[in-house]
């Protein structure tokens, strides 16, 4: 636990914030385990994008030649790129037989988006997250 957060736990003020960017670099908030690199870069190749909402639209494993029908992409590309999104966590695989399935992991990516979305609400400042009549605030 850094600093700032054993101030803010034992503080009865709600707003203790690092005032650099440096000390904020120093906090141990959540955001920085959630802001996984490995998750986003997998999630940001629109061939990649458009695979995991292929899947995840059918709602059922998926092997890799259906999943590489629904785009223009060779079978051994898409076969990459499944593998990869498994590995990030976005994806998990099972065997039938000669075929392996692939399936979006639902519940933990929509818990770690959800988590992360509820990280940077917690960074904003004090009534920000809330917005105004333009759909947000002065400071973002």
């Amino acid at each position: 636990m850094c600093k700032y957060c054993i101030m803010v736990h034992l503080s009865s003020q709600p707003e203790v914030r690092p005032g650099t960017p440096a000390e904020a670099a120093a906090c141990c908030g959540p955001i920085d385990r959630l802001l996984d690199p490995a998750l986003f870069k997998a999630l940001c190749d629109p061939t990649r994008a458009a695979l995991v909402a292929c899947i995840a639209k059918c709602g059922r494993g998926c092997s890799v030649s259906e999943v590489a029908a629904c785009c223009s992409v060779d079978t051994s590309v898409v076969s990459r790129h499944l593998a990869t999104l498994e590995k990030a966590g976005v994806l998990t695989s099972e065997r039938d037989g000669r075929v392996v399935r692939y399936s979006v992991r639902y519940a933990d990516l929509s818990a770690t988006l959800r988590a992360l979305a509820d990280a940077i609400d917690a960074c904003c400042p004090e009534g920000c997250a809330e917005g105004n009549e333009e759909g947000g605030c002065g400071c973002c």
